[in-house]
């Protein structure tokens, strides 16, 4: 789409279908996405297991969200950097390693979360 154009906006079923190409891309592109759809498929299992409850269901399910959006977020800045500089320069290094921070301190956080529920739904808290 041409800022400012209404002429080429895509549909509203076209924009899903965008969104949906965006996330294969970084599905079959992207390790570090892989690895959190893993350790999030690792955690409904866990969640199943336990017999967590609604809300803690709820809380594991916007954690898991959060930690794959800022991953996304961050391939996308990522992939902004690399378009504008090929060269090592030094803010775009330091763009890069603040948005891999980013996903770093909401993952820890997650993590923390995620202790939290479990140990509360085994009674250990």
């Amino acid at each position: 789409m041409i800022p400012g154009s209404n002429s080429d906006h895509p549909t509203f079923f076209q924009s899903f279908k965008y969104a949906l190409e965006g996330l294969a891309t970084a599905v079959k592109t992207e390790r570090n996405i892989n690895v959190m759809l893993i350790l999030g498929l690792c955690t409904i299992v866990a969640g199943f297991a336990v017999g967590l409850d609604a809300v803690s269901w709820c809380i594991i399910i916007i954690c898991c969200g959060l930690v794959i959006f800022a991953e996304l977020c961050n391939t996308a800045m990522e992939t902004i950097v690399d378009l504008t500089t090929q060269e090592l320069h030094p803010l775009a290094k330091r763009a890069k390693d603040i948005a891999a921070a980013s996903v770093y301190v909401l993952s820890l956080t997650a993590a923390l979360v995620g202790c939290i529920v479990f140990l509360h739904a085994l009674h250990v808290i």
